[in-house]
């Protein structure tokens, strides 16, 4: 009895333990599952995305299918946007795409030109030391070019028959003087109408006796230029022994373009440099201006005059000039750099920054260009003074906008996009593919913009032919032809794909037509050819500009033995990044 009593004792004490242990681990469950079940709503509603390409949107965690950035988490409120329009970049997504803001401000309409030329000498003091008498050179002191010579020195000697017989007229004049004084002046004066001195003339006539040579004497100061004879040389009357430039005065002639004439005017003041002095200034005014462009350049000469009484200054010295001009007709104006803007013609955007509830927004704006101040852009109409607008990365904005189908410079109007990528299971190497098969193609654009591009294709060639030739003034001259064929292009040429591929490489161009227009010497102006040459592959690879074959070279000791490719009219090896030094380096692709 006793037993069984122990037996339900435990049954009962074991059924309490079963059922307690069943309501801890079961007595909860719906609130269990509810939690559960709010975590996993979290986590599917979570929703991922790439800080360059808003428009991915993922429900977990991975890589960007477009650039292979690791995706981070989008919050609620960074899914929502105040105006349809805008396009949001987290501070992340502007750092990675160097993209800068800068507040509008009104200021002057001042444009800083650099321009280029050389030193020459005044020609209004540039002389030729004649000979008045005809006559054989006997003697020559002046015996070579860069001598100096002083007014009043002995150059030279001649015979001359015609002064041998004027000396037998002086001296009859002499003794019959007193009846004839008239005859004595007229002898006299024949003997100064070819520049002897009194001196010398009254030395023959105190000697009494015919001299064979006749001291000639400098009628100028200055630097022999030319020397234009030698000993035994017969001379006419009237012809020259040598040029001669007094360089206490030089002349200081600067290319101007055709588009930068209006910005300068006589008065105006500048300074220049030259590399053999590159710490010192020298400032001066523009006291001409050629009426006349050269139909080859297409500049024009802004003259300079500049004392020399040092003689630091020598002719054919390259020379740098940076000149500040203020639009007369303009008052204060709203100016931006030209980085801010994407050109689609007259009319062209910019991505003005807004703060909106959830963050910082960029929305495309038209804005209506006016003057061009070198490396920034008068606005006429499109914005106010003190919004703020992006300087740096606009191509990145104008991208993510494209991508997420909102208004852009390829899309005005806003909608979805054709981006290129699927990004619904696209592999990478069918995304690499694709790509591949894009760079390749030719795109066909009109023959409007074939004919604007030629030129460029020209100056161009004239670049890398002067590289070729080791010509540094020459290939600079050609850097500002190709910027000023460049220039000449308008954006509205191009439309659809071809304007994203123009607009891409137009920049690419310009960056490197800068640094090639800022070498000093040959090597570095070599070095900037690199870029040049890449972007102009590319544009003659997609639009196939010549009417004519063109060759791609590639030289592999370029570029610190990395290589770099070229474009050329000729199958033969000309090679520009080396010149003579290895003309023949090279392969044609």
């Amino acid at each position: 009895m006793k037993n069984n009593g122990r037996i339900f004792i435990v049954g009962v004490i074991a059924l309490i333990v079963g059922l307690s242990s069943g309501w801890l681990i079961f007595g909860d469950s719906s609130a269990s599952n509810e939690e559960a079940h709010n975590h996993e709503s979290e986590i599917i509603d979570q929703v991922w995305t790439c800080s360059m390409h808003p428009i991915i949107r993922k429900n977990e965690p991975g890589d960007c299918p477009i650039c292979g950035m690791d995706l981070i988490p989008l919050s609620s409120d960074e899914n929502m946007e105040d105006d349809p329009q805008a396009i949001r970049m987290s501070p992340t997504a502007m750092q990675l795409a160097n993209v800068q803001t800068a507040v509008v401000q009104l200021g002057s309409a001042t444009k800083k030109l650099n321009l280029t030329g050389k030193i020459s000498a005044d020609e209004r003091k540039v002389y030729n030391q004649t000979a008045h008498i005809g006559g054989r050179v006997e003697h020559l002191d002046v015996n070579f070019e860069g001598e100096m010579v002083r007014k009043g020195q002995v150059i030279g000697s001649l015979y001359s028959p015609e002064l041998v017989t004027a000396q037998e007229e002086l001296f009859i004049a002499v003794q019959n003087q007193e009846s004839q004084p008239q005859l004595l002046a007229a002898a006299m004066n024949k003997l100064k109408n070819w520049k002897l001195t009194d001196k010398q003339i009254d030395q023959l006539i105190q000697s009494g006796k015919t001299t064979d040579e006749f001291s000639v004497l400098a009628d100028y100061s200055g630097v022999v230029l030319d020397l234009k004879v030698e000993k035994g040389d017969y001379l006419k009357e009237g012809q020259a022994f040598y040029e001669v430039a007094d360089l206490s005065e030089l002349w200081v002639l600067l290319d101007v373009h055709e588009s930068d004439l209006s910005w300068i005017n006589l008065g105006d003041k500048l300074e220049f440099s030259v590399k053999a002095f590159p710490n010192q200034k020298f400032s001066a005014k523009v006291s001409f201006i050629d009426p006349i462009i050269n139909p080859n350049t297409r500049v024009a000469k802004a003259r300079i005059e500049v004392e020399n009484a040092n003689g630091l200054l020598k002719p054919e010295m390259l020379v740098n000039a940076t000149i500040e001009s203020e639009f007369k007709t303009m008052d204060k104006a709203i100016v931006v750099p030209k980085s801010a803007v994407m050109w689609t013609g007259k009319r062209s955007i910019v991505y003005v920054k807004t703060k909106q509830a959830n963050g910082l927004h960029f929305k495309m704006r038209e804005v209506e260009l006016g003057t061009s101040l070198g490396e920034a852009y008068v606005i006429q109409s499109g914005l106010q003074e003190g919004e703020e607008i992006a300087v740096n990365g606009t191509f990145s904005i104008d991208a993510a906008a494209q991508l997420a189908g909102k208004q852009s410079m390829m899309n005005p109007e806003g909608g979805s996009v054709n981006t290129g990528h699927n990004h619904g299971g696209m592999s990478g190497m069918e995304e690499a593919n694709s790509t591949s098969a894009k760079t390749t193609s030719v795109h066909t654009i009109s023959s409007e913009a074939k004919k604007k591009l030629q030129p460029l294709f020209k100056s161009y060639f004239k670049l890398k032919d002067e590289l070729v030739a080791d010509d540094f003034e020459s290939a600079a001259l050609a850097v500002k032809e190709f910027q000023a064929d460049l220039d000449a292009i308008e954006m509205e040429l191009f439309t659809g794909e071809s304007h994203s591929l123009w607009m891409e490489n137009a920049t690419a161009l310009k960056a490197a037509n800068t640094n090639a227009s800022k070498a000093e010497d040959i090597e570095e102006l070599r070095t900037a050819f690199i870029d040049i040459s890449m972007a102009v592959l590319e544009l003659n690879q997609r639009f196939r500009p010549m009417d004519y074959p063109t060759y791609v070279q590639h030289c592999p000791m370029a570029n610190n033995n990395k290589g770099a490719d070229w474009l050329s009219k000729e199958k033969e090896i000309r090679n520009p990044y080396f010149g003579s030094s290895m003309l023949g380096c090279g392969e044609l692709k």
